[in-house]
């Protein structure tokens, strides 16, 4: 990639300017409707920048398992099997480029104006869990893209709906949660938990209650389920990978 610098140049930007089209669309909203389930622009940017910055990483270092099924079919894994080195790690290593910060850098931008802009108590508990909320976010974040990842050992062809969960998870996580209605809250909250990557940490930042009444204790979770979620994945990998059979080729 070094030896192409002006194409990885273009790719980097051409990332960066995905991420800012989806930056205009957010002013474009603001700009009509003023606030969004009772969060202002900036609010809403303290929620967008929370997730983006989850996501680009996770896309960084994780995006490349997704490729899993692509590999079980070309017989590629196999020879990840047998490295001295976890094949996780391969997979994730597999295609890596410094394209993606095209994307990171936008949304930590957007994240940084945000906090400096909406309006947080900042008190030293708040400045500390920062960094905290943030690995956790991208913790979630790579941990359900490993989960969507382990689906392929079953259904190799199933990239697609894994992707719906974590590009379609980010497209969600990027505004407030309550404006699409309390069942996709909860189930966002409970049974995919990507409240916790944005949602739950602003509220906390910004000393909101939930507009939907779930329990003030969910703010403080967000460690706990990315380790609990970082298990789930760990156990469904190990799992896939005990059960995998080579396909020969």
């Amino acid at each position: 990639m070094a030896q192409y610098p002006a194409s990885l140049l273009t790719l980097s930007l051409a990332q960066a300017l995905i991420s800012l089209s989806e930056l205009a669309a957010l002013f474009f909203v603001f700009s009509h409707a003023g606030r969004l389930a009772g969060f202002g622009l900036h609010e809403t940017l303290l929620i967008y920048g929370l997730s983006g910055v989850a996501f680009s990483l996770a896309d960084l270092f994780m995006g490349a398992v997704e490729r899993l099924g692509e590999h079980i079919r070309l017989g590629s894994f196999d020879t990840m099997l047998v490295r001295p080195v976890s094949p996780l790690a391969q997979l994730a290593a597999d295609g890596f480029s410094p394209r993606r910060l095209g994307k990171l850098v936008p949304n930590l931008a957007a994240l940084v104006w945000a906090l400096g802009e909406a309006d947080i108590d900042w008190t030293a508990e708040r400045v500390l869990l920062v960094p905290v909320l943030l690995c956790s976010g991208f913790v979630i974040c790579a941990s359900v893209w490993t989960i969507g990842a382990c689906i392929q050992f079953v259904v190799a062809d199933a990239r697609e709906l894994a992707n719906s969960v974590t590009y379609g998870g980010q497209a969600m996580t990027q505004y407030p949660l309550a404006i699409y209605g309390a069942d996709i809250v909860r189930t966002a909250t409970y049974i995919v938990p990507l409240a916790f990557v944005s949602w739950q940490p602003a509220l906390y930042l910004l000393d909101r209650p939930d507009p939907l009444g779930l329990p003030e204790g969910l703010r403080h979770a967000s460690p706990c389920v990315a380790v609990a979620l970082a298990l789930v994945a760990a156990l469904l990998w190990r799992s896939g990978l005990r059960h995998y059979r080579s396909t020969g080729s």
